[in-house]
């Protein structure tokens, strides 16, 4: 499905730590989207402080809890959101981890409920979409939304995500960099980031899903895992295999660096992805 002003490139960035300065450097830059991680609240107030900030840029939530957050305050924040700044807001939603969500039950029904009352309240299937990794839940991506946004994933997931999803509905791949080309201090970077996600039965099932063996998922995990899942090196290197989730049938790519200085980094890749799309 396709969604205008998208682009090739975004940026996924934990919500509070986006600011309307960055986001204007982002959008001067080429990132056309910015993904807002770590469930922001239902009103959304970050959302139009960066789109006021920008002038064609689209923000995305990625994701919105649909445990902690009501299903009929986000729809009043679409709307107001929508009203302001039409077309350029994409309301991401899942369903977080059973580990860190005490209420967490049924999940696929859970979010089955919560799109029902999306649609009850008019937000267009075509303005949101679904954090989704297994087959089912892209299914109903692919059914009830735009599309899906999966994340911790190698460019072999968006394969075969796109084969579930079919030609038309969204697909944007999220993947960590580190522009190191000391590839232990990279590893180790990477590492740090990844290894949070090697408790969550849902990243971890994909992972096995898709051919790495337990040693690679076992805490910290393994350095082919990190590699595939943090890459490093130089911009060109980075930029190679971000574009290989392009080629695997991605619509977007969004990108989280994890150097400290993340902007260093997005500016550097700019020119590196410019030149590969």
């Amino acid at each position: 499905m396709t969604i205008q002003g998208l682009g090739r490139f975004g940026v996924w960035r934990y919500y509070s730590a986006f600011t309307p300065e960055q986001a204007r450097e982002l959008e001067g830059l080429g990132y056309s989207t910015l993904w807002l991680g770590g469930s922001p609240p239902a009103d959304l107030p970050v959302v139009e402080s960066l789109l006021e900030a920008t002038e064609t840029q689209l923000v995305g939530t990625s994701i919105v809890n649909v445990w902690s957050t009501s299903a009929d305050e986000v729809a009043e924040s679409f709307h107001r959101i929508d009203g302001r700044f039409p077309g350029r807001f994409i309301l991401g939603i899942g369903v977080g981890h059973p580990e860190n969500d005490s209420v967490y039950r049924k999940p696929y029904d859970a979010l089955v409920d919560y799109l029902d009352v999306l649609d009850k309240a008019g937000v267009p299937k075509e303005r949101r979409a679904l954090a989704a990794l297994g087959p089912r839940v892209l299914e109903l991506a692919r059914d009830r939304t735009a599309g899906a946004l999966p994340y911790l994933a190698p460019p072999e997931h968006t394969r075969r995500a796109r084969e579930t999803l079919g030609g038309d509905a969204l697909l944007v791949a999220e993947n960590k960099v580190v522009l190191d080309t000391d590839a232990e201090r990279a590893r180790g970077t990477g590492r740090n980031m990844v290894k949070m996600y090697l408790g969550l039965t849902n990243y971890v099932t994909n992972l096995r899903r898709l051919g790495y063996s337990d040693e690679d998922v076992a805490k910290p995990g393994s350095d082919h895992l990190i590699d595939d899942l943090a890459l490093h090196g130089t911009a060109e290197e980075i930029a190679a295999g971000l574009v290989a989730h392009l080629t695997a049938g991605a619509d977007q790519i969004a990108v989280q660096a994890l150097d400290e200085d993340y902007l260093a980094t997005l500016r550097a890749l700019a020119p590196a992805l410019g030149a590969r799309v």
